[in-house]
């Protein structure tokens, strides 16, 4: 669903193994791209799946997404290519995957993150 401001999304945290990591990927959008946040409204129930509810700010569209533009974005921020639209933060321990150009938008020649898929890794929680 959408109106001219917002987006709602339904996520059953199927990327996920437990509700936390999805939470986790929450925040971490969050803190990475605060323009395309995530406000949790609430859960709901469907088909006896239960789902989070989220509102995110629409993004319009002013171009196609160049996904060598993203790289070139992400890799200057130090996150490496490991695959695809697939990526790496060594330093933080943090997986950022599935950045093909429907998940990154561009307005004005912004890039605008809208759907991604943040994992942490031990070397996250290794970290002092």
């Amino acid at each position: 669903m959408k109106d001219s401001d917002h987006v709602l999304k339904l996520n059953d945290a199927i990327y996920y193994s437990h509700w936390k990591d999805y939470f986790y990927n929450l925040l971490l959008h969050n803190f990475f791209f605060t323009d395309t946040a995530y406000e949790l409204l609430g859960f709901t129930k469907e088909n006896k799946i239960l789902y989070a509810v989220v509102q995110q700010s629409f993004v319009t569209i002013s171009q196609s997404t160049d996904l060598d533009q993203v790289k070139a974005f992400l890799e200057s921020n130090g996150f490496i290519n490991n695959r695809n639209n697939d990526y790496f933060n060594p330093d933080l321990g943090i997986i950022l995957e599935d950045l093909h150009d429907e998940n990154v938008l561009t307005r004005n020649d912004i890039l605008y993150f809208i759907d991604t898929v943040f994992y942490l890794t031990g070397e996250f929680w290794s970290q002092k």
